[in-house]
């Protein structure tokens, strides 16, 4: 007589997202990166930053925005976002030309007149 036994998988159970709070969570990571946009973009111009410094900058305001969310959510980040990768790419452009334009602006207006 022989035993059977059963071999449990050890796959992951599959995970099940909320799309409305996904979409909450997209919106308020969508105006917090506007806003940092905005702000970081202002005090490039008066900081009186141009070429290479300026974008530089920029991508340190964007990777500090995406640290202090990953702090924020902690180890349970998987709970909010369904990628860490995707919060820190997405919408870096769109984040870019408010950056640029209030740069430019502020620079113009801080510097030049």
């Amino acid at each position: 007589m022989s035993v059977v036994t059963k071999i449990k998988d050890n796959k992951p159970e599959p995970v099940a997202y909320s799309e409305a709070a996904l979409r909450n969570n997209a919106a308020v990571v969508e105006y917090c990166r506007t806003s940092m946009a905005a702000l970081s973009g202002s005090t490039a111009g008066v900081l009186g930053l141009t070429g290479l410094y300026g974008f530089a900058f920029y991508v340190i305001a964007v990777v500090v925005l995406w640290l202090m969310f990953m702090m924020k959510a902690g180890s349970n980040w998987h709970k909010y976002y369904v990628s860490r990768q995707s919060l820190l790419t997405n919408g870096f452009l769109g984040a870019l030309f408010t950056y640029v334009l209030f740069w430019t602006f502020i620079y113009g207006m801080v510097h030049v007149y």
